[in-house]
């Protein structure tokens, strides 16, 4: 379920002025919008956005998605018939590679269910995801935002998001996870949506 966008706006105004003007220009918050239906698809687009800028991940996306005529859905089951080469050669590097297959094989023998993900806390989410290979705190803070919709996420390890904090704040060093955190607490109970707010402020958010 999304956040209440219309309350976190409310109280991201009220809170924060500097939040307020970004909010102003950029206007309505899709954060919610963008992300594919499917948690497993969600899930191999964030790992194609490791560590690569928006445009390169969405590239390499769209080409893997491309292994899978005729409906360019990928699947644990799909994904299991490929050759570690079949999916390098769109792009992925080889540990990614080896992270897809490890997502596909949790979820093909039960280790992760991905559809219950949606019944548990934060906090088993996290704990969940990050049994996975190549699955660390980043991707699951950017599946819990994007994908399930949890409206109180802050990825402090961001560096798109400490860009931003600094060029908004005009603060002299780009914080570190440590003060990014400290500073996102003012914006609970909202911080993903704050946080969506400040990456849009650089441009584009990042792919989920």
């Amino acid at each position: 379920m999304a956040p209440n966008y219309s309350a976190a706006r409310r109280h991201l105004t009220k809170t924060d002025p500097k939040l307020a003007a970004i909010i102003k220009r950029v206007g309505p918050c899709r954060l919610h919008s963008v992300a594919p239906a499917d948690p497993f698809e969600a899930l191999t687009m964030s790992i194609a956005s490791q560590q690569l800028s928006t445009k390169a991940a969405d590239t390499i996306f769209r080409r893997f998605c491309g292994l899978f005529p005729p409906d360019r859905r990928p699947t644990p089951e799909r994904v299991m018939t490929l050759t570690d080469d079949q999916i390098r050669a769109v792009g992925y590097s080889r540990p990614k590679v080896s992270f897809i297959k490890d997502l596909a094989s949790h979820v093909l023998d039960g280790r992760l269910d991905l559809k219950g993900l949606t019944k548990h806390p934060d906090d088993e989410v996290m704990r969940q995801l990050v049994a996975v290979k190549g699955i660390g705190r980043w991707t699951a803070e950017i599946f819990l935002m994007f994908r399930l919709g949890r409206p109180d996420i802050f990825p402090a390890d961001d560096l798109g998001l400490m860009n931003a904090v600094q060029r908004v704040y005009a603060k002299r060093k780009r914080p570190t996870p440590k003060q990014l955190r400290k500073i996102g607490e003012a914006w609970r109970p909202y911080r993903s949506v704050a946080a969506w707010y400040l990456w849009a402020s650089l441009a584009k958010p990042p792919s989920p």
